[in-house]
């Protein structure tokens, strides 16, 4: 039994969403390096601020978010150190182990980035957002 072809608009809706998606991420990449970062730099901030119901991640944590190697995140986590980024501090329970966390300087770039990529999702019809009060 032969398998039968997707139809046409499935292939025009797939790359209709993935060149939003380009769109999206060039945007995002311009945006970044006008703030003197690179888009690394800030994905990985965003992944810091990002994380669920804490403002700290493990670089194991954050490697899978940004899907790269351990090995390259705790290279890009130094990278960000170095520049006021963001800081390790700690893990209490655990003293092997460290958690990354902005610093405020790192903070007030990723606000200004996340202010622009809100508006300019909102603009674009890809995402609405629940502010809260």
């Amino acid at each position: 039994m032969k398998k039968q072809p997707l139809p046409k608009n499935v292939y025009e809706q797939l790359a209709w969403f993935r060149y939003r998606i380009r769109k999206f991420i060039r945007f995002s990449e311009e945006a970044a390096r006008r703030k003197g970062l690179t888009p690394q730099f800030h994905q990985l901030m965003l992944s810091i601020m990002g994380f669920p119901d804490r403002e700290y991640a493990t670089p194991k944590e954050l490697a899978e978010r940004l899907q790269i190697t351990r090995h390259a995140c705790v290279e890009l986590i130094k990278r960000c150190e170095e520049l006021g980024l963001v800081q390790r501090f700690p893990n209490p329970k655990d003293k092997r182990s460290v958690f990354i966390t902005l610093t405020d300087y790192g903070m007030g770039l990723l606000e200004e980035l996340s202010e622009i990529h809100r508006d300019e999702l909102k603009r674009a019809g890809l995402l609405e957002f629940q502010d809260e009060p």
